[in-house]
């Protein structure tokens, strides 16, 4: 993988745009093929039902799930025989406490004990995470389980208005346009996925303004990504009063926390509300905005629990996914905390209530060039030795790697770390890595991947 980035990173950029497209065709292949209609009219139908007809469809689901795991993944069978439980005890969300939760490092350390033998090597698609610790995981998924989870995510699109047809400006984590390069384009496209590329590694503040031209020629109706990444770009149309000479229809938010100051300048710059959803590779919760603004779980995708923290009125999202048949994961830490609304929605969509998400919260990285990057965690996602890790700036020349290592990290893990890192912030820019032995959380339990000490760093 390492050296296939490399290699784009030397083509030209018409034929990078051409690997982008052509990867494009692969991924929509993958998550839109000839289930997707079905399992998108699916979950639109359950849309429609009760709080309670959704509760009984998820402990339908659970229960069968649980009997899944106990009879074809390694670690459950183990657990339910030396504990002399049956999985027919487990039955409904709140019986699943007799299970223990499952941690990201659990099953980083023993992931084929929470593979399937029921699921033939042919069956499965290798994914990978690194998630708000730093930490990467690998593990097999299936396509309709990828499948499954990209209609949960298109049904909340479609509450909004959007169709897949539709044109997207997306502005994310992946290096599409080399770090090295210093003059436009800085995007690519996708033509299959109908995506504009916009680079999240290239956000000077020199280089925006050839952003807003961009956009301005292309006109993409939707906006899709990190919010940090979006709120730097309508900051710089705010604060320089641009007018970008057409409506945007509709802006997205993923992977990381929604500050109330980013969607009050999103929206002062676009005039149009940002909405978010809240998700994960491995599956085990969604939330989704619903047009009054309130985040529903979708409990038909998954068993979420609740389960309260030493903060009043903190809770810690502990999920069961019920769609991957080739890995399982029962009670598994998300990693992040939540609170919760006890109000009502007036949309009449069924689904608990979250008022906030904490967690997903960091700071820019800071490059040399004044360009700021958001949501870092990309370049940890193939590291399946790193436990954990936060990213420390104090000066535009350094960046300081603060790694706790696995028990099979070895200096190969090392160089892997340092040109990921580096294929991200150019090599104008200091890598230190600096090992120990913890890091340090938040009052609310949770590391925060990126702190920065520059000003224009903070978050």
């Amino acid at each position: 993988m390492r050296d296939h980035e490399a290699l784009y990173r030397l083509l030209p950029v018409p034929i990078q745009n051409l690997i982008c497209s052509v990867e494009g065709y692969r991924i929509q292949r993958a998550r839109f093929g000839p289930s997707f209609p079905h399992l998108l009219q699916a979950v639109e139908e359950r849309s429609k039902s009760t709080g309670g007809e959704l509760q009984h469809f998820r402990d339908l689901r659970l229960r069968e799930y649980v009997h899944y795991c106990a009879a074809h993944m390694p670690h459950y069978r183990k657990w339910f025989t030396e504990n002399h439980i049956h999985p027919t005890e487990i039955r409904t969300l709140h019986d699943l406490q007799i299970l223990p939760v499952v941690t990201k490092e659990h099953v980083q350390t023993r992931v084929a004990r929470f593979v399937s033998t029921a699921v033939p090597l042919r069956r499965r698609m290798w994914v990978h995470t690194s998630g708000t610790t730093g930490a990467g995981l690998q593990f097999p998924t299936t396509v309709d389980a990828v499948r499954e989870q990209w209609a949960i995510w298109w049904r909340y699109r479609r509450w909004h208005g959007l169709h897949a047809d539709t044109w997207c400006g997306y502005l994310g984590g992946r290096t599409v346009v080399p770090v090295t390069q210093d003059q436009p384009p800085f995007w690519r496209y996708n033509v299959p996925g109908k995506q504009l590329l916009l680079s999240g590694f290239h956000m000077s503040p020199a280089n925006l303004p050839s952003y807003i031209e961009e956009l301005r020629r292309r006109r993409p109706p939707w906006l899709h990504g990190y919010p940090s990444l979006i709120a730097l770009l309508a900051r710089h149309i705010v604060d320089n009063k641009v007018d970008i000479g057409y409506q945007v229809r509709w802006i997205t938010l993923g992977a990381e926390n929604v500050f109330p100051h980013q969607v009050d300048v999103i929206e002062k710059a676009f005039q149009v509300r940002p909405r978010q959803h809240y998700g994960m590779t491995e599956a085990v919760a969604n939330f989704s905005e619903c047009k009054s603004g309130r985040l529903h779980v979708d409990e038909d995708f998954s068993a979420v629990e609740f389960v309260p923290t030493s903060r009043a009125g903190a809770y810690r999202i502990i999920g069961c996914n019920f769609s991957n048949r080739a890995t399982g994961l029962l009670r598994y830490d998300a990693g992040d905390i939540v609170e919760l609304s006890d109000a009502g929605c007036s949309c009449g969509l069924p689904g608990r209530l979250v008022a906030t998400v904490h967690g997903r919260d960091e700071d820019y990285i800071v490059l040399p060039n004044g360009a700021l990057v958001g949501r870092f965690d990309h370049a940890f996602k193939d590291m399946v030795n790193v436990r954990e890790a936060q990213l420390y700036q104090h000066s535009r020349n350094e960046i300081v790697a603060r790694i706790v290592k696995g028990s099979l990290y070895a200096d190969r893990d090392e160089q892997d770390l340092l040109m990921a890192i580096r294929s991200r912030v150019g090599n104008t820019m200091a890598v230190k890595i600096d090992y120990v032995e913890s890091i340090e959380r938040s009052p609310t339990g949770k590391l925060r991947f990126v702190i920065s000490e520059l000003p224009e760093g903070k978050l």
